[in-house]
């Protein structure tokens, strides 16, 4: 069994079953057309390599992590600025999940935990964005001109420990804590301070004190 460590890449289209269904011959060439025009090129131009094609998206490898962030970056600039006319219920709008780990390699595909860090770092990414793993992060300082915001420890799907996040805003989103990510223990109250001996002395002298009956 062949492992290497690599960065991966990771991009969806954010409500792929909504546009086939609305559109399949449209949105199938769409998709079609920006793979050939835009993502396949920008990939290769950063010395990348696309493992595998899926109906909705792909997953591309790479030696570098800069090669990767920065690869990432100019697929979602490329796709905004080719989409950018389009009726807003039609456009094609990616997610992007990147990871650094060791893979399994399988013939000309990848497999392993890298990579399902990777699929779950996409579906957690606001459309139009590019989320990264602590582990890719480490190596991008000083590296990358870009904005990147850090986004909390993360409670991925099937992975029992948590993984750190950062988010690249690229469409201009923030990023919203998913409910994995949310605390789950008891939540404390903080209520107003009443002296509960001075309260109790007041409410027996009131108890205490003689009725007075008004005069005829």
């Amino acid at each position: 069994m062949q492992r290497r460590l690599a960065a991966i890449l990771i991009a969806d289209v954010v409500g792929y079953s909504r546009l086939v269904e609305a559109d399949e011959n449209g949105t199938l060439a769409a998709l079609g057309s920006l793979m050939t025009s835009s993502l396949r090129p920008v990939i290769a131009a950063h010395a990348g390599r696309v493992v595998k094609l899926m109906g909705d998206g792909l997953v591309a490898e790479f030696t570098s992590v800069v090669e990767a962030v920065s690869c990432a970056i100019a697929m979602q600039k490329s796709v905004a600025s080719q989409q950018h006319l389009v009726d807003p219920k039609s456009k094609i709008v990616f997610r992007v999940g990147i990871n650094l780990g060791d893979v399994v390699v399988d013939g000309n595909d990848i497999l392993g935990d890298g990579v399902n860090v990777a699929a779950r770092l996409e579906q957690l990414c606001p459309p139009g964005d590019v989320l990264i793993s602590g582990a890719a992060y480490e190596h991008l300082a000083g590296k990358i001109d870009a904005t990147i915001e850090y986004a909390g420890e993360q409670r991925l799907k099937n992975i029992t420990r948590p993984i750190k996040a950062y988010h690249l805003p690229l469409s201009g989103s923030k990023f919203a804590v998913s409910n994995l990510s949310r605390s789950t223990g008891p939540t404390i109250a903080v209520l107003p301070f009443e002296n509960m001996g001075v309260t109790l002395s007041r409410r027996i002298s009131a108890m205490e004190s003689p009725k007075t009956s008004s005069s005829s």
